[in-house]
This record gives C-alpha cells, sequence and structure tokens, in this order.
C-alpha cells in the first residue's frame, strides 16, 4: 500500500492524485461531500423530490423497481456482500485450524474491510440516522402517491415509524465495497477501482430509481462512508498501534489457533483417558 500526501492510499483512494491541496487529505473529502450536500439540500429542499420525479409514473409509480433485470442487480448487491464476509469467516476459521500457515488473507485487510462494513453501513448509517431520522421514502411521500408529506434533508419530523430513507443503507454499502480492492494484488488495485466505483454509482442510484431514496440520502451516505474508509486506512496502515500492526495480527490469530489445539487435545486425552464401564 503506498500513500501520498496528507497519507492518501495512492493504490486505492480513487481521488488522490487528482484533489485540490486544500482538500488532499481523503478525510476531508468525505466530509466535504457530506458538507456540500447537506447546505445543497438545506437550500434547494425541491432538488430531492424532482429528481426522483424522473422515475417515476403518475400511472405506475416506479417502475424501474418492478424490472426483474434491476431487481437482480440489487440482489447481487447483498449477495456480495454476504460471499466476503462469509469467505473472510472462512479465511479465520483455517488460519485457527492450521496456525502453524500463515493466512490466506493478511489479517489487517480483512480487520480494515470488516471494521468500515461495521462502523459505516451498520452503526452510522442503519443503526443511527435510519434508526432515529423518520424522513418518509420517495414512495411513502404525498408527490408520488404516497400518504405522507414530504421531510427535507436532516429534518426528524417525518412520520416514517422504521427503516426510513434517511440515510441510505444501500448506497453506505455499495460504496464500501470499495475496499474490496484491498485483496487484490497491487498492481490490480487502480485497474479494479473504474469498475467498484461504476457498480457503487450504480448500485446506488438504482435505489433513487425504486422509490427506496433521494439523492440526498445516497450523496450523504458516500460521504459518511468514505470518511470512514479514509479515517480507518490511516489507523490501520499510515499511522498503525504496534498492537495492530500485520505480524502481531497475524501472530494473535496463530496464538488463538495453537491454544484451542492444545486445548482440544488435553480435552480428548482426558476422555480417551476414561475407563470403558459399558451399559
Amino acid at each position: 500500500m503506498t500513500t501520498g500526501r496528507n497519507g492518501a492510499p495512492d493504490d486505492v483512494w480513487p481521488f488522490a492524485r487528482t484533489s485540490p491541496t486544500l482538500i488532499a487529505d481523503p478525510i476531508a473529502q468525505g466530509l466535504v461531500l457530506v458538507v456540500l450536500a447537506s447546505a445543497l439540500f438545506l437550500a434547494f429542499p425541491g432538488l430531492d423530490p424532482w429528481f426522483s420525479g424522473l422515475f417515476h409514473n403518475p400511472d405506475t409509480g416506479f417502475p424501474v423497481g418492478r424490472l426483474e433485470a434491476f431487481q437482480w442487480w440489487r440482489s447481487l448487491a447483498r449477495q456480495l456482500l454476504i460471499a466476503v464476509l462469509v469467505i473472510m469467516a472462512a479465511v479465520v476459521v483455517l488460519k485457527i485450524a492450521f496456525p502453524s500457515r500463515p493466512a490466506l488473507l493478511k489479517p489487517r485487510d480483512m480487520l480494515f474491510v470488516f471494521s468500515t462494513l461495521l462502523i459505516a453501513p451498520i452503526l452510522i448509517v442503519n443503526l443511527i440516522l435510519k434508526a432515529n431520522w423518520h424522513r418518509p421514502r420517495p414512495y411513502q411521500a404525498e408527490q408520488f402517491g404516497g400518504d405522507m408529506p414530504f421531510v427535507g434533508v436532516w429534518d426528524w419530523s417525518g412520520g416514517c415509524a422504521t427503516n426510513c430513507s434517511f440515510t441510505s443503507g444501500e448506497a453506505s454499502s455499495a460504496v464500501w465495497m470499495l475496499t474490496f480492492a484491498i485483496f487484490l494484488p497491487l498492481v490490480w488495485r487502480r485497474r479494479a477501482m473504474p469498475f467498484l466505483i461504476g457498480l457503487a454509482v450504480f448500485l446506488s442510484f438504482n435505489r433513487i430509481a425504486f422509490g427506496g431514496h433521494f439523492l440526498s440520502d445516497v450523496l450523504i451516505s458516500w460521504g459518511i462512508t468514505l470518511t470512514v474508509i479514509a479515517a480507518t486506512h490511516r489507523l490501520l496502515y499510515v499511522h498503525p498501534p504496534g498492537w495492530l500492526g500485520e505480524g502481531t495480527l497475524e501472530l494473535a490469530l496463530t496464538n488463538i489457533g495453537q491454544a484451542l489445539r492444545q486445548t482440544a487435545c488435553r480435552v480428548w486425552r482426558r476422555l480417551a483417558a476414561r475407563p470403558d464401564r459399558g451399559l
């Protein structure tokens, strides 16, 4: 992993080499996106229903949401998330089962991918924002045939009770997929980023076309997630404490595996040493 100005990960971070000096820091880039998107939609709240209206038909609602091809892409995103988590869990289990062998994926890379998922899409977006901001989704709004008034960005007063619109969990997860590049060989990472960025944009706008989110929900989720990715990258790769070093994490899994193997051997010997009393 190479880093550029202000610790920007040049081989992964998509904007590291083209950023103005004042916002070259990738953490600042994510925060600026959140602030600018919030300011834009607070100043012009009508932008949200206008943009969602591009995908709405008064007679059929949001017809894209009923197209199987677009439903397939949404399902694919969920399957990719599950697949990556299952693969990482399998790698950890194999490392613990065979502690003398190196992990198939670097433990620090797996920690980077898992922790950013936990912090951004799960904790911040779903458990904090979506659970406490009651913004109705577009299909719930009166402008699009729903029974709730439209509510602007960062407004608590909406009528949605649960799993609400602000912000977009799936847009956050889509941007989180950029972290998958960390598993690729260094030479492939920059080549993979345009594909991963394109996939994130498509999956995010797919939700807008479905009537599931407003544009502001998507943009603010992007900013939050990119900020978390950049901050976590700095902690793990640019200025890591000793206990988060690559060798330390690998050794920790090795010690866990050896301890579990020794415990299993002791239990097995005790069971084997018991006399067979019969029935």
